[in-house]
């Protein structure tokens, strides 16, 4: 007489997930310079970025924007993300123009096409020996206007 053995398998149940947000790349140390026929426009230094189908994630981000040929602004933060022409700094950012202008920040938007830089969270500028302290500013470098609330400021007037 044959006896019959019989094993059965419960077929596993498997998570499956949808992975939409992959990173393209990853660089270190690197320099990205955008240019156009009219020249350079901006430079992009930091030391680690990660390239993802819509936009940068940059760490101890540098940013340069040329665009407007009178002053050049540089920014300086822990992080970065560059998408759609809009730049998010986050871990004290440091704004600075060459003609002196500098604010100092926590979290700054920069618009590209704009040229606005705006913090919400608070901010100290310098200008010459000029102290200015606020809970907002908007900054506008083509125009070369600041629009602040809640302002304190130690003005050190020069004379002529």
């Amino acid at each position: 007489m044959l006896a019959s053995i019989y094993i059965f398998f419960k077929p596993l149940n498997i998570k499956q997930q949808a992975f939409v947000d992959v990173p393209l790349f990853e660089i270190k140390d690197f320099t990205m310079y955008e240019l156009d026929p009219t020249g350079l426009h901006t430079i992009m230094l930091g030391s680690t970025a990660t390239r993802y189908s819509n936009r940068y994630t940059v760490k101890d981000i540098d940013y340069t924007d040329n665009k407007n040929k009178e002053y050049i602004a540089n920014m300086q933060a822990n992080n970065g993300i560059y998408k759609n022409d809009i730049v998010t700094l986050t871990g004290n950012v440091t704004y600075t123009r060459d003609d002196g202008l500098t604010f100092k920040t926590q979290k700054a938007v920069y618009n590209k096409k704009t040229s606005d830089v705006v913090s919400n969270v608070g901010y100290v500028a310098y200008m010459n020996d000029s102290v200015l302290r606020g809970s907002y500013i908007k900054y506008n470098n083509e125009k070369n206007r600041i629009f602040s609330k809640n302002v304190r400021a130690k003005i050190q007037l020069q004379e002529r």
